[in-house]
């Protein structure tokens, strides 16, 4: 009943205005990915670690898990052209053994324990996976061609956070179909299961620009 951990890090970062691919933007004196990294090894949640690099980054990913000791490491695969391709490359990588796989975005550095405790227990009541979420804040309108068309009802609404928790069955069936349009795992599990939600961390912030590390780097 192995829970594995495939930790997205493929993102180009092009936003951040480097030369590094997002994993490799510094937070701190650090690589971004070495948080995520190190907060998935000292886990009692998670057995096994797979990373999903950058094409041409595996090996300064596998030398930065053997910096940081991270022992549960077991694997590192090459990124594809989209986020639901990395994950399906990751997802090849995980062993036989997996019951549960949990699927992390390098790019969510502040990786609360917690978080992990709430998706996996879910799994525990019945769920095919969890994700975690927050609510939205502000009134969202749907816009065409410049014009709002409708104003979508807020309670219904939630923003999807990672680690998402899924059933290894579950996940490798969905990501055996068509993996267009998918921008998280979730949308493609759906589709043929039960997804649960939890309760999502504000600190669990997307990296995306110069202002996210700086604000990520405050709550460290």
């Amino acid at each position: 009943m192995a829970v594995w951990a495939v930790l997205v890090a493929a993102g180009r970062g092009e936003r951040l205005g480097s030369n590094r691919p997002k994993a490799f933007a510094k937070l701190r004196d650090r690589p971004l990915l070495a948080e995520s990294l190190e907060r998935l090894e000292a886990s009692d949640w998670i057995d096994s670690i797979v990373i999903v690099a950058p094409p041409g980054w595996e090996e300064p990913s596998i030398l930065l898990a053997e910096e940081l000791a991270c022992t549960k490491v077991v694997a590192c695969a090459t990124g594809g052209e989209t986020r639901a391709e990395s994950v399906r490359a990751g997802v090849a990588e995980v062993g036989d053994d997996a019951a549960v796989i949990v699927v992390h975005d390098a790019a969510r550095p502040v990786l609360p324990d917690e978080v992990l405790e709430r998706v996996l227990t879910a799994l525990n009541e019945g769920w095919d996976g969890a994700v975690p979420v927050l609510p939205l804040a502000d009134t969202v309108k749907r816009v065409r061609d410049g014009r709002i068309v409708e104003t979508l009802p807020r309670e219904e609404l939630a923003a999807a956070q990672t680690p998402q928790a899924f059933l290894a069955s579950a996940l490798r069936e969905a990501l055996g179909g068509d993996l267009a349009g998918a921008t998280d795992c979730a949308s493609l599990v759906e589709t043929r299961g039960r997804v649960a939600t939890v309760p999502g961390d504000r600190t669990l912030l997307k990296v995306t620009d110069l202002s996210d590390l700086e604000l990520v780097a405050s709550f460290l």
